[in-house]
């Protein structure tokens, strides 16, 4: 009998080597899996994870409570953030690039709805516009992070001792990004 029978989810496996769980924006939960895990073992790890689910759904749901209060943001809203995200985030790369000590392919402003940022092995970095409405610190948190990617394409100790090297208040605003990131988040899709 699944654990998380009162929950909506799905299992994808692959040749990973950890179980990973994700809430979707109606939810629901994708639970990805290791290829040859036995589902006993899958169940005992998901109902491990139950106190966590539950606490992250409850969670979205009042981020959702608060981003309808405020509203969802129009298209024409969307594209004036990406168009002032165009103007300040190169700046912004150009400015801790060096820093960092690393170089960098093309910037894109995306409108993302579930990352920040993200930066290819080729050194391509994306950023979410919804970085214009949170504090200028918090879009530093996020290039810093995504430049130190060009040195550590990971998140290991030493990825992380990097980002605070170049930006030592790092952590403060990777929590309100993590507190207040998905109020912004659900203002993308309403």
């Amino acid at each position: 009998m699944p654990v998380l029978e009162e929950m909506s989810y799905t299992v994808t496996r692959s040749r990973r080597k950890s179980v990973g769980i994700r809430l979707m924006p109606d939810s629901s939960f994708v639970v990805s899996a290791p290829l040859f895990m036995p589902e006993k073992e899958l169940q005992k790890v998901l109902g491990s994870k139950l106190p966590w689910m539950r606490k992250a759904q409850k969670n979205a749901a009042e981020n959702a409570k608060k981003a309808a209060e405020v509203g969802a943001l129009s298209a024409e809203e969307l594209k004036e953030l990406a168009e002032r995200a165009l103007q300040v985030i190169p700046a912004r790369v150009r400015y801790f690039a060096p820093l960092v000590g690393v170089s960098y392919g093309r910037i894109t402003i995306r409108n993302q709805v579930s990352r920040w940022g993200s930066c290819s092995s080729a050194g391509n970095l994306n950023f979410n516009c919804l970085l214009m409405l949170a504090p200028s610190e918090v879009l530093d948190a996020v290039v810093v992070h995504e430049l130190c990617h060009r040195k550590h394409m990971d998140h290991s100790e030493a990825f992380y001792a990097e980002v605070r090297r170049v930006y030592p208040s790092y952590d403060k605003w990777q929590r309100w990004l993590k507190t207040e990131g998905p109020v912004l988040m659900k203002r993308m899709w309403g």
